[in-house]
């Protein structure tokens, strides 16, 4: 079958022809009909990421398909099932195997692409919002980044919590994707963030996956009392976080990794996704995708988050 790993650590992804993996105890091999792409990815091949498995690995954190076989011990799932893996790695590829407990089944409205476009962005938003941030009806959200992968899913969450919420993305386009999303403020990358947000009445919760200077101006507009979520530093840089401004104004910052809840708290995670599959199912939330990809074209998906020319998600289908 073919795959786009990292054979070795330091070499760039590359597609090669492997073996069909079969299932062990506990696993389910997956036709895998789509997988999201994610800056992690990229991360992943720079080797800074934060959890990168032993090489050789292949790409591709989130996945959606078709059981093709179960391993010993799985009686829940079947031959023929239609589910989502929140994997880690191996998506990028026309076979996977997966631990069957981070399988769930998907609803019969649900697309393998919608599915595969879900589960890290929507998840991430969600739980960041909600679990950790507790955003409340009436708050004011600012996000930064707001139309990229998951920017823009804390754009609608954000507006489905019943927060104002304040887009903040890189020119008219971008932003008119937002205001699609639901944004109620819009405010583009070549404004001053600071004096913008401050002028609106300040952010009660900064949900910010730039990073760098953006950050600092949106923490410098966070209300006191305020929480900020760095979520990711797609601008570069990680933000070195002043901790007696914290002190004056009472802020707190919120650390978040979705892929840590899968190690010590996964039921977080699966609740979540039940949540987020229940609304897709209702029509409260549609994935944006900007870009659906074949698999021998991952390159050139990865080159479009990387240039940051893609909105929303891009979604490779072997």
């Amino acid at each position: 079958m073919l795959a786009y790993q990292i054979r070795s650590k330091g070499e760039h992804a590359a597609f090669v022809q492997v073996d069909v993996p079969n299932p062990g105890p506990g696993q389910i091999r997956l036709r895998i009909r789509a997988c999201g792409l994610n800056f992690a990815d990229l991360l992943m091949q720079k080797g800074t990421y934060q959890d990168i498995p032993p090489t050789p690995f292949t790409l591709g954190l989130e996945v959606a398909g078709e059981v093709d076989s179960v391993g010993k011990g799985v009686t829940d799932l079947a031959p023929g099932d239609r589910v989502a893996v929140y994997s880690g790695h191996g998506g990028l590829a026309e076979y996977g195997v997966f631990d069957a407990d981070r399988a769930v089944k998907l609803p019969d409205t649900m697309s393998f692409e919608d599915a595969a476009a879900i589960q890290i962005a929507y998840g991430t938003s969600h739980m960041a919002l909600d679990h950790r941030a507790r955003l409340q009806p009436g708050e004011t959200l600012l996000v930064t980044g707001a139309a990229g992968g998951v920017g823009l899913t804390a754009v609608e969450i954000g507006k489905l919590m019943g927060a104002r919420v304040i887009a903040h993305a890189r020119g008219a386009d971008k932003l008119e994707v937002a205001r699609q999303a639901g944004a109620d403020i819009l405010i583009d990358d070549a404004e001053d963030l600071r004096a913008r947000v401050k002028d609106l009445g300040g952010a009660d919760v900064v949900y910010d996956a730039i990073g760098g200077e953006v950050f600092k101006a949106a923490f410098r507009a966070t209300n006191p009392e305020g929480r900020l979520l760095p979520i990711g530093f797609a601008g570069g840089d990680v933000p070195q976080i002043p901790a007696n401004h914290l002190l004056v104004k009472n802020l707190t910052v919120i650390g978040f990794y979705i892929g840590g809840y899968l190690k010590f708290r996964p039921q977080v995670v699966h609740d979540s996704f039940a949540t987020l599959f229940d609304w897709h199912a209702q029509g409260r939330i549609k994935p944006h995708i900007s870009h659906v990809l074949p698999l021998d074209r991952a390159a050139e998906g990865m080159t479009l988050l990387k240039e940051r020319k893609s909105t929303g998600k891009v979604v490779i289908t072997p």
